[in-house]
């Protein structure tokens, strides 16, 4: 069983059925997770900002890392596993977008991810099916390419499935 680890900013795909795709402790970055059924492909991003206008250089060297960026990354590279390159028919899950660090809700960076996220799913024609956002802990998620299942955990909770 293979396990695909992705820090911040990086995003990953499988079609294999024994592949884990994991990410760890989201706090305010959001984790977008697509299924696509007819191709048995998952894949996953760890986004940190909605907005790559803010350094080009470093959407360029990290596409992941904004969601402006992330999103055509992910699905460019579960393209090349046979998926539609737009999305089309692809599940869709977000989780994250938690305010564990901002206790005076200054910056919002959670509330900012998650919305830019939606807004250029829409622009796919994509929606999530399923969300776990804000909060105010931090999440690990992992997800099975065989079962399709998103586990979520964090600490002092059990695990829960999305």
């Amino acid at each position: 069983m293979g396990q695909i680890i992705l820090g911040v900013g990086d995003f990953g795909a499988s079609n294999i059925p024994e592949d884990t795709i994991k990410t760890f402790a989201l706090g305010s970055c959001v984790s977008v997770i697509f299924l696509d059924p007819k191709t048995r492909c998952v894949g996953m991003a760890h986004i940190a900002l909605p907005d790559s206008t803010i350094n080009k250089a470093k959407a360029a060297e990290k596409p992941g890392y904004f969601a402006d960026t992330a999103i055509p990354a992910l699905l460019a590279q579960m393209a090349e596993l046979g998926c539609d390159k737009r999305g089309k028919g692809i599940i869709v899950k977000l989780c994250g977008g938690a305010n564990v660090m901002d206790t005076n809700d200054t910056f919002q960076i959670g509330k900012r991810n998650a919305l830019s996220i939606k807004k250029i799913l829409w622009s796919y024609g994509m929606g999530a099916i399923a969300e776990d956002l804000g909060g105010n802990y931090s999440r690990t998620v992992s997800i099975s390419v065989a079962a399709g299942q998103v586990i979520l955990s964090s600490p002092g909770k059990p695990n829960w499935q999305l």
